[in-house]
């Protein structure tokens, strides 16, 4: 066989396993995408705060079960072989996504609702949990020696990718219908979900085209499969210890900085910046499209000098510039945020969510004060605000928020303008940079660490552990802390900075930068 050819090959092992993956991550986060609005919609209206925590809840839950899912799924990799167990991995995560789509609302069902929101959600991360150990698996062993890290880092961008898509298809759907007719109890929310069984039903088709791992085909065909991979993965003195390193030394860190740079900065954009909906996202658009080919670029530097050093140095760089990343995201949105001239007597403020129409806000440049006349103003340095609720009023000094003691905070939805937009593109992008450098060489360092008859099972369960669990609760728990601890907007990120430095002084010390070598058999 030659080389030309043999790449060809590889290619398509790449293409196949990718489509499938970039599809299960869609179905995953587009219920976080969408957060704001499920919780309108599956939990009692009367308590916003507590709905969207009782959604990002579930949300988190579908990542606490992703080890499950690697149990279960790993150990049938490891039995019956990688390309069934992925690909049945695959109609589980697209069967629920759809699913979500089609529940009734709280309204209708009542308690119903969020509960089998509840099961859905845990089957998506069942089927995560399965899904990418088998995928960066089939690839990695058909990969040659010294290109390893390089093909493997192509799967490491169906998950930023699969992020790209859910956004991209919110955004096109949001765009198409007024605010109203997409957060109905039927309405356009629901489309992204929908749209999960036809990408699902090609993904399959794809994927039933495959053929089995050579290398498993191989074990397979000598006898040598393991009886009891969790038992060989988890009991056996050696292979438990290379378990918990690859968790505390490279994946638990590899998930907060994750999570943050493409989840919780969003969040902070819109909730703690007030930029407005389809401006936080399309920030994030573009960050993501122009960071993902390193993704790649780590990948294939990982098959030259290794893999420890590359993702050491992006957890270094998230654990000390995540606060001064976020402070500017704070200082220069306050700039233009609502400036109250004056507080307004109780008795001059009319009926509740009306508009103040005496009040006056602030532009950047400090001179052009403009009357709150109309709901959406236009300032002359090009930003824009829409009141959304007006029944008290909030000042913003050295960029904190003062409430006035009537009533509910006000909110202002802050549309920067385009000097700031693009600042706030390369700041994101900075983010997701670190993303990548601890991301894309991590399924081949995964890989290189488990011999072939326990892979699945034994790579797996870290991975899930580390971003499931200790990644996927960065939305929570900056959330909780925030609301905890509401005299510190950033205080959110201890939690990432915390785990992220903890994982790297380990890494450090007790992880081995091994260039890329033969697969163990």
């Amino acid at each position: 066989m030659n080389e030309t050819k043999t790449s060809g090959q590889i290619r398509q092992v790449i293409a196949a396993s990718s489509v499938g993956t970039m599809i299960e991550w869609y179905d995953f986060y587009i219920f976080g995408m969408l957060s704001t609005t499920i919780s309108t919609q599956f939990f009692p209206k009367d308590n916003p705060t507590a709905a969207l925590l009782s959604t990002l809840a579930i949300f988190a839950a579908g990542f606490i079960v992703r080890p499950f899912g690697a149990l279960v799924f790993g150990r049938l990799g490891d039995l019956v072989g990688r390309k069934y167990t992925f690909l049945l991995t695959l109609v589980l995560m697209g069967g629920s996504t759809f699913l979500i789509g089609c529940v009734p609302s709280y309204e209708t069902i009542g308690i119903a609702a969020p509960i089998i929101v509840l099961l859905l959600r845990l089957l998506q991360g069942l089927a995560l949990g399965g899904e990418y150990g088998g995928a960066a698996t089939y690839v990695a062993e058909h990969a040659p020696i010294g290109k390893r890290g390089y093909y493997t880092s192509w799967i490491q961008t169906t998950a930023t990718l699969g992020l790209f898509l859910a956004l991209g298809v919110i955004l096109l759907v949001k765009s198409g219908m007024p605010d109203k007719a997409f957060t109905a109890e039927w309405g356009g929310w629901r489309y992204p979900f929908w749209l999960s069984i036809l990408l699902v039903g090609v993904s399959v088709y794809i994927r039933m085209r495959m053929k089995e791992s050579p290398l498993f085909s191989k074990l397979k065909s000598e006898g040598k499969t393991s009886a009891n991979p969790l038992k060989e993965s988890f009991r056996h003195k050696a292979n438990f210890k290379m378990v918990l390193l690859a968790l505390f030394g490279a994946v638990m860190g590899q998930g907060v900085v994750w999570y943050t740079g493409q989840f919780y900065a969003q969040t902070f954009l819109e909730k703690n910046c007030g930029i407005e909906f389809e401006q936080s996202r399309t920030i994030l658009l573009w960050a993501i499209l122009f960071a993902t080919p390193f993704f790649i670029f780590w990948g294939w530097l990982s098959d030259k000098i290794g893999r420890k050093w590359i993702m050491m140095a992006g957890m270094a760089l998230a654990v000390f510039t995540y606060r001064p990343i976020f402070e500017t995201f704070l200082k220069d949105s306050n700039l233009y945020g609502a400036m109250v001239k004056k507080q307004i007597p109780l008795e001059q403020v009319r009926a509740e969510n009306t508009l103040v129409k005496s009040d006056t806000i602030r532009s950047k440049d400090a001179e052009s004060i403009i009357s709150l006349s109309n709901i959406r103003m236009t300032l002359p340095d090009g930003g824009k605000f829409t009141v959304v609720q007006t029944d008290t009023l909030i000042s913003y000094a050295n960029g904190k928020e003062h409430e006035t003691k009537y009533g509910q905070p006000s909110y202002i939805n802050n549309k920067l303008p385009q000097s700031l937009y693009i600042k706030f593109i390369g700041l994101v992008f900075l983010l997701i940079l670190y993303v990548t450098m601890v991301y894309g060489p991590i399924a081949a360092f995964l890989v290189e660490m488990f011999p072939t008859r326990i892979r699945y099972t034994s790579m797996s369960l870290p991975y899930h552990i580390g971003n499931g669990v200790f990644g996927g609760l960065v939305p929570f728990i900056g959330l909780l802390l925030t609301s905890t601890y509401k005299t510190d907007p950033l205080v959110g990120l201890w939690y990432p900075i915390g785990v992220a430095a903890f994982c790297c002084m380990v890494g450090i010390i007790y992880l081995r930068n091994k260039i890329d070598k033969n697969i163990k058999d």
